[in-house]
Order: structure tokens, then C-alpha cells, then sequence
């Protein structure tokens, strides 16, 4: 929305400066976007008097002008062919900036001969093309700034313009008597008394105008009337330049008039050629094949249904957005319909989006214009015409009727504390709507109908608010639930979260964030897709499950990363999985993904496809982070995702904490991976929680006597997992026994079997072993791994 700074002034009687004006807009809601001050390019020339004009020595084009200004007499070499003595011309001196050639002036010489400056011409200052000759001026006083001789001569010269951008809750704002209204109730001003007129007719209007039932809700009231005899040519110089500082092209003086009222008053008219309208015109919906050739020089087909208005011969105009060119006026209108109506917001968004057409009626039909200003708008924009073209009106015809949109909303003035916390008289609160055009009976508010926008008291406040400024807010800090140091703002669940995220970044891993919808087939894949867990309404047919398991959208990342060359992945992301529809059916977990080998090539032979213990460290990795206890046990109950030799779960029991090993085969043939690939999942909730709550790490238990190792190799089937044979030699002495681990396996024994080796470290507390006691903790492991995998010590 575009208007000048006097356009303004019409509005608002005020002696605000410019600044204030923007200032105020945007602090009131309608932010400026820019303001342009022709004066601020030319402030620092002044006017002086040519005394002199001597033909220059070297020069048949050039004068040698003495000339007077507010620093004494100055000699200017000029080339303008009215340089003359006797003339009050306009200065620039050295070191002002001329905007029209841009550039700088200073001390030269021209030919020889010094000049102190420069006489400038309209071009040269941006005020228009002349540039025949400098600027002579009929009055001005020496040293006088050209601005001020500006303001009080031609002030349209340097009116400032302003543009401000418009919420599209504020329609009232799209017409410049809205915004003078919002800056009078700031207190920059008196906002004028609005122009009321009605014009009487004098003769029937050999026009009417009728709504079709089909499109009585779009259209529910449509105002004309027939004005004959005017004399349609170019619009007043005021009207033309009004225009044309906004950036719209002045037409004829009938259209011109239209485009004033829509910046003006927000109220969009159109006018048509009687001469070329045959008969009534109705308001109705297109049929299939209509078209029309518009004022824009397009033709648009219409389809079914779109609201038009048309005459016996056909379409003449798109409803509330555009004009048809065969009725538009010209210079040899002389007999016009002009119309004003008021249109179903929905329903011009809903053409003009389907029609691809953006106008200035469409920006403000559906945004809402003020449904009862359509017959005095008609009337205002009727006796503009008749001022300015002459000619002689009609008798109103209309059809419909205007909506009814009164309605009234509670005042309490003590809702602006608790909603905005500001602290305003309810004496100014009262003011501050009357000023809005708010009708205030009691208690109650009624809504003037050009602010459809005000739906509830809760917009009141909000009225009040902003017009007193929500600068003015000042920040309180919240009240404490409780004295003391505040309580710990991240839940258990969300502390283990970050720090199972930042380990497994720490870890080499990149996070990935994937939709938590995937397609049915691949819901299948990994136990889900099942109705309980399907969208009702899927965004794509690639997304209509809630997701079982966060791998899925691992191993689509992969597979888009392998094929464009990129073999080595290591991806986690942590997020939310879906077992059904109900609450409690979700669970977080954090899952890993290893493609390709553990390493870049280099000359050391580091490079190895990655591999089911890859993905166990880094699961115990996490889990440690997250504080699960240091012992667990590994089953194989695994899921069917799994590699079913290759995988295993971490438990304390029947707990599981986390599933960690090599992906199934034919899920890598599913989503096309290549090469190798393992994973990891953590279920963060079933990682339980320590029995005892400090803010520091428990002591560190340490013990000053020597611990002793002993190896061991066992024989066992060739069935027997190592896991077992570790849990039964720890649980010989659990208080004694430290750890055991693994360090060699041998197969290829007579029937079948393999060796097993074992190293168990004991760790005393109390004292030092005897070797009686090492031989008698010896003697249970070989009882404890015979018992538990028939395993006898090798010979």
C-alpha cells in the first residue's frame, strides 16, 4: 500500500514530521517498508542570482556567470543556453551530490577558466526530464533552500510517498482514510470529518442489474447507475500526479477516478461503457466455453461456475477482479454504468487463484472491503464524475442486499492486564475504540463494518493494546513455583536422550532425521503395518504407516548415499517408534547404522568390512552413557530383521536393553544395500534407572592387593557359545571373580569339537590369596563350565 505524505494530509489534520509518521505506522502494525523524501536528494542546494553572463574566452557555448549566493559571489562556468543576468537559479556547491548525474561536485576548471560549483537543471535534481536549460525560478531569496522555495510553491514536487506492508487481517488499512483513522486515535492528529453526499436521479437508468440465485451467497449486493453525456479525456494534473506517485499509470479521467477511490477509500468501482453493454446486466456463473478478453489484454476461459457479470450478449467482467476490455471506457465514452458492489471474500480468492489474475479489487475483495460503503462510495465516486467529466445521473438500481455484519463484544478493561500486561485507564480504553470507529453502548463494543478482522473481546484488547503502543510493555521475570534453587528442567528420559545422541556422535556417527511415516511393505519388513498404526490420511503413498523401527529410514539414507558413491556410512538417529495407535504404544530408541568398511584405505591394512562386534561396542558404548549397569547378559531373541547367527540382544533378564548385529540378507535385497551392514538399537526407557540419586559419580573403589589371572582352556561341542562358558566360569565366586574374557578359540578337534581359552582374573579385598584358595577357585570354574556346557579341560 502506497500514498504520499499529503494524500495523507486529507485525511488527518496533523503536524507530525514525517519520521513520526513512519514511527508511529510501524509501531501501530503497518510496518513501513520504505519511505521516499524526494527532499532528502536535494536539501542542500539553495538559490542564488546570476549578476553576471560573459561569453566564455575559449569557448563559442560556454558563459562565465558571476554569481550571488548565501556565501558571497562565486564565478560558475555554465552551459545552458538561458543563462542569463538577472535570473534566481538553483545552486549546487562544491562537495554537494548531485543525484541526477551522480556525482560529487567540486572545485574545476572548464577550458581554462575555474568554476565554484554548478547551476542545475530539473533532470539533474530527479524532478523531471526537462533538461533544455537550468532551473529559473519566478520569486526566492537568495540562500533560501530549494525545498522550502518547493513547499511553498509546488509542494507536489517533493511530497514524500510512503509504503507500508498490510497484514491481510487489516483490509480496512488498503485505503488511506484507514490509516489517517489508526494514526488520529495515536494522537498524531484529527482525523477529518468523512465526505457524506448523495446524488439525486434524474431519470430511470436505462440499466438493470439483477443476481442470479446460483451465486446470491457470493454476491450479495450489487449497486449501479447510469451517468450520460460526460466527456471522457485526460484527469486533472492533481489526480494524474496523485496517481503516478504511487506507481500507477493515469488512464483516462473515468478510470483514474476508479483507481482514486481504491487507494483512497478502499472501495473498488468499475465503470463500463453503456453504449456497449446490451441490456441488464446480471451477476452469474459462467457456463463452459465463456471467455472474455480483459482489460489486461488477456482472454481467460472461465470454468464452470466462476461468478461473472454479463449483459444478453455475454461475459463483460470477472466479479470483483477485472473488467472486460469490449466495454471498458475510452476517449469517445460519453454515456457510462458505473458499479460498486460488495463480494463474498472466498469466493474472489477462489477465481482469481483459479484465473491466475492479480488486480487491485481482487487484493481488497478478498480481504474484506466494508460492506456498508458500497452505496456511499457509488454516490462520492458519482459526483466525482459529474465534477470532473459533467454529464447527468441516474437513478440508483441495485439487487441483494448488504450483509448484516453488526455485532458487539464485552469491554473489560481489566482483560489488558491479564492479556497483555500493560496498565491502561479504562477511561482510554473507551477512547482509544471511539476513536476506531468502535460504537460503545454500556459495557458493550460494537464493531464498525469495516473491521472484519475483530472477532471477540480478546481483539478489543488487542486494539486497545496496539494503539497504545506495545512499546511500552516492560519485561517482568516470571514467578518462582518455589523458593529456592530451581528444580532440574530436563526429565530422566530427555538427559539420557542427549547423552546417548552426543555419544553416538562422539562415536564417528552422523544423525539422520527421518519421517516418522514409511510405506506399508516396509512397515511388513520390520513387524508393523497394521491398521492400528496407519494414517488416515497419508500425505503420499510412500507414508502410510507409522514407523515400527527407526532402521527403515537408516537403510533408505544408506542406499541414497551408496548410490551416489558414497560406500562408508555410519549413521543414529534417535526418535520415536510405534507398536499401535494408543498411548503407552510408543517408545524413543536411538539406532545405528555401519555400511561398508571401518576405515579409509591406507598403506597399514586398517581397512576391514565392519562387522557384528563394530556394532556391539558401540552399544555398550552408548548403554554405559546412559547409565546401565555394567553386567548384563546376551540372548538370541531376536526379531525377524536380524541376521538370525549374527545378532544378539543386551538384557538384565527379560529386559532388553539393547539388539545389536548384522542386518537380515533380505532386508539389505530390499532396499538395495551393498556390502555389508550392521546395526545397533537402544531402548532408552528400558535402561532402568540408578537406586540412588546424586549429582556425583560414586567413589572409586580401588584395592592395594594383587590381583591374580588364570587361563583356562576348555573342550567343548561345537555348539557351545562362548557366552556361556564366560557366565558360568564368573558365576563360580561372584564377590572373588572379577571378569573373564575370551582370548582364543581353536576348532578342527576330533568329533566336531573346538577349544575354548578363558582368562579369569581374581581380584582379592581382604587379603592375599593363598595358593590353596586359587586352586580351590580354580577347582569350582572347572565345576561351574562342566556343569553348564559339559566343557572338560584340555590336555
Amino acid at each position: 500500500m502506497k500514498f504520499t505524505l499529503s494524500w495523507l494530509k486529507e485525511h488527518l489534520d496533523t503536524a507530525a514530521t514525517l519520521d513520526q509518521i513512519a514511527e508511529a505506522l510501524t509501531d501501530l502494525g503497518l510496518e513501513v517498508e520504505e519511505v521516499t523524501d524526494p527532499a532528502a536528494r536535494i536539501g542542500a542546494f539553495t538559490l542564488a542570482r546570476v549578476l553576471e553572463a560573459e561569453q566564455h574566452p575559449d569557448a563559442d557555448r560556454l558563459r562565465v556567470c558571476k554569481v550571488l549566493t548565501d556565501e558571497g559571489e562565486k564565478q560558475i562556468v555554465c552551459g545552458a543556453p538561458n543563462a542569463r543576468a538577472g535570473i534566481t537559479v538553483v545552486l549546487a556547491k562544491p562537495g554537494d551530490y548531485v543525484p541526477g548525474i551522480d556525482v560529487t561536485l567540486g572545485v574545476g576548471k572548464i577550458r581554462g577558466v575555474e568554476s565554484h560549483g554548478m547551476m542545475a537543471s530539473e533532470r539533474e535534481l530527479e524532478l523531471s526530464d526537462e533538461h533544455d536549460g537550468i532551473i529559473e525560478l519566478p520569486s526566492g531569496e537568495v540562500g533560501q533552500r530549494f525545498t522550502d522555495w518547493l513547499a511553498a510553491n509546488r509542494p507536489e514536487t517533493i511530497d514524500p510517498v510512503i509504503h507500508i506492508k498490510i497484514t491481510p487481517n487489516r483490509p480496512d488499512a488498503l485505503g488511506v482514510r484507514g490509516i489517517a483513522r489508526d494514526l488520529a486515535a495515536r494522537g498524531l492528529g484529527r482525523l477529518r470529518p468523512a465526505k457524506e453526499v448523495v446524488v439525486p436521479g434524474a431519470f430511470a437508468s436505462p440499466i438493470g442489474v439483477s443476481i442470479a440465485d446460483e451465486v446470491a451467497d457470493k454476491a450479495p449486493f450489487f449497486a449501479g447507475r447510469v451517468i450520460r453525456g460526460v466527456r471522457n479525456g485526460p484527469s486533472p494534473a492533481w489526480l494524474q500526479k496523485r496517481l503516478t506517485a504511487i506507481g500507477l499509470r493515469p488512464i483516462n479521467t473515468l478510470v483514474d477516478i476508479t483507481n482514486f477511490f481504491t487507494y483512497d477509500l478502499n472501495r473498488p468501482l468499475h465503470v463500463f461503457d453503456a453504449d456497449k453493454v446490451r441490456g441488464d446486466l446480471t451477476v452469474r456463473a459462467s457456463v463452459q466455453g465463456e471467455e472474455l478478453l480483459a482489460l489486461d489484454g488477456k482472454t481467460y476461459g472461465f470454468a464452470p461456475g466462476t461468478m461473472i457479470i454479463a449483459d444478453e450478449a455475454g461475459p463483460e467482467s470477472i466479479a470483483g477482479i477485472m473488467g472486460g476490455e469490449l466495454s471498458g471506457c475510452t476517449g469517445d465514452t460519453v454515456n457510462v454504468f458505473l458499479e460498486s458492489a460488495y463480494w463474498q471474500p472466498i469466493a474472489i480468492a477462489t477465481a482469481g487463484r483459479a484465473l491466475k489474475i492479480n488486480s487491485d479489487a481482487r487484493y481488497r475483495f478478498e480481504r474484506g472491503v466494508d460492506p456498508e460503503f458500497t452505496r456511499p462510495g457509488l454516490e462520492l465516486a458519482t459526483q466525482m464524475i459529474l465534477d470532473l467529466c459533467g454529464g447527468e445521473a441516474s437513478e440508483v438500481v441495485t439487487a441483494g442486499a448488504v450483509p448484516d455484519t453488526s455485532r458487539s463484544y464485552a469491554l473489560d478493561p481489566a482483560r489488558v492486564v491479564s492479556l497483555v500486561g500493560m496498565e491502561i485507564a479504562p477511561a482510554d480504553q473507551r477512547a482509544t475504540l471511539t476513536a476506531l470507529g468502535f460504537r460503545l453502548e454500556g459495557d458493550q463494543a460494537h464493531v464498525p463494518s469495516w473491521r472484519p478482522d475483530v472477532q471477540g473481546s480478546a481483539d478489543l484488547v488487542e486494539e486497545v493494546a496496539r494503539i497504545a503502543s506495545l512499546s511500552r510493555l516492560q519485561g517482568q521475570p516470571l514467578p518462582r513455583p518455589r523458593a529456592g534453587v530451581p528444580q532440574p528442567v530436563l526429565t530422566a528420559q530427555q538427559c539420557r536422550e542427549g547423552a546417548a545422541r552426543r555419544m553416538a556422535a562422539g562415536l564417528g556417527y552422523n544423525e539422520c532425521v527421518t519421517y516418522s511415516f514409511i510405506d506399508q511393505r516396509a512397515a511388513e519388513l520390520f513387524g508393523g503395518g497394521t491398521d492400528a498404526v496407519r494414517v488416515e490420511n497419508p500425505i503420499s503413498s510412500e507414508m502410510t504407516h507409522m514407523r515400527p523401527d527407526l532402521l527403515p529410514g537408516l537403510l533408505a539414507a544408506a542406499a541414497r548415499n551408496q548410490a551416489r558413491g558414497f560406500a562408508d556410512l555410519a549413521l543414529f538417529e534417535c526418535g520415536p517408534v510405534f507398536s499401535g495407535g494408543e498411548p503407552g504404544e510408543q517408545a524413543t530408541c536411538l539406532t545405528g547404522l555401519l555400511v561398508g568398511a571401518s576405515a579409509a584405505r591406507d598403506p597399514y591394512g586398517s581397512r576391514r568390512k565392519v562387522d557384528i562386534y563394530d556394532a556391539k561396542a558401540d552399544a555398550e558404548a552408548i548403554l554405559q552413557a546412559v547409565g546401565a549397569p555394567a553386567k548384563s547378559q546376551i540372548n538370541r531373541k531376536l526379531d525377524g530383521w536380524w541376521h538370525p547367527g549374527r545378532a544378539g540382544n543386551i538384557a538384565l533378564g527379560p529386559n532388553t536393553l539393547a539388539t545389536f548385529g548384522e542386518i537380515h540378507p533380505r532386508i539389505l535385497r530390499h532396499y538395495g544395500i551393498k556390502g555389508a551392514a550392521v546395526g545397533f538399537t537402544i531402548r532408552i526407557a528400558n535402561v532402568p534407572l540408578p537406586k540412588t540419586r546424586t549429582p556425583s559419580r560414586p567413589a572409586l573403589v580401588l584395592s592395594d592387593l594383587q590381583a591374580v589371572e588364570r587361563d583356562f582352556a576348555f573342550v567343548v561341542d561345537a555348539g557351545v557359545e562362548a557366552l556361556a562358558l564366560v557366565n558360568a566360569a564368573a558365576g563360580a565366586d561372584k564377590a572373588l571373580i572379577e571378569r573373564v574374557t575370551v582370548f582364543d578359540q581353536f576348532t578342527g578337534l576330533e568329533d566336531g569339537r573346538k577349544s575354548i581359552a578363558i582368562t579369569a582374573r581374581l581380584q582379592p579385598r581382604e587379603k592375599t590369596l593363598t595358593d590353596a584358595e586359587i586352586e580351590a577357585v580354580s577347582a569350582r570354574i572347572v565345576e561351574k563350565v562342566g556343569k553348564a556346557t559339559g566343557g572338560v579341560l584340555r590336555a
